[in-house]
């Protein structure tokens, strides 16, 4: 699985109540929950990111409460992935078992500038950026994860298995 977008860059401790935040948390309908993802943080996030692009974060991204709300607004709004050094645990599961490709790679995001072109490779862990011509390499998923994310998420991978 490839993805290319435009890289939007954050900081540390990005949490899920700034991701997707607690007053929107009546509705887990994905159209609505992107229209108020990252809101206060970056009140422009949604009206500026392009379908397919990605976001770059610092440490412990996804931390806080264990909303699955959060990677679902992430990924109804359009972007395609997220790299950053390290990831929350419940947030790491949750992103993967909606299909939402995450991956880390301190390189990546050390090398990375908000707005550079990005191309990612899910499968191998290949992170190209076309503004810099540099490559980073991440950690590539286990095989079990890749078919769950080409399932665009855990309930179509074992609805497939089921049926099979």
């Amino acid at each position: 699985m490839d993805i290319q977008g435009k890289a939007w860059k954050y900081g540390d401790d990005i949490d899920t109540d700034v991701i997707i935040p607690a007053r929107y948390l009546n509705t887990s309908q994905p159209e609505e929950l992107a229209k108020h993802c990252l809101e206060d943080l970056d009140e422009d996030f949604v009206d500026k990111m392009e379908q397919g692009d990605l976001i770059v974060a610092q440490d412990n991204f996804g931390c806080g409460s264990s909303r699955e709300h959060a990677p679902l607004a992430i990924k109804a709004a359009g972007v395609s992935c997220v790299i950053a050094n390290s990831f929350a645990r419940i947030f790491y599961r949750n992103s993967i078992n909606i299909g939402l490709p995450i991956l880390e790679c301190p390189t990546a995001v050390e090398a990375i500038a908000e707005g550079d072109q990005i191309e990612v490779d899910v499968e191998s862990g290949t992170i190209k950026n076309l503004t810099k011509a540099e490559e980073y390499q991440a950690e590539a998923f286990p095989e079990f994860m890749q078919e769950i994310m080409a399932k665009d998420g855990l309930v179509n991978y074992v609805k497939e298995r089921i049926n099979n």
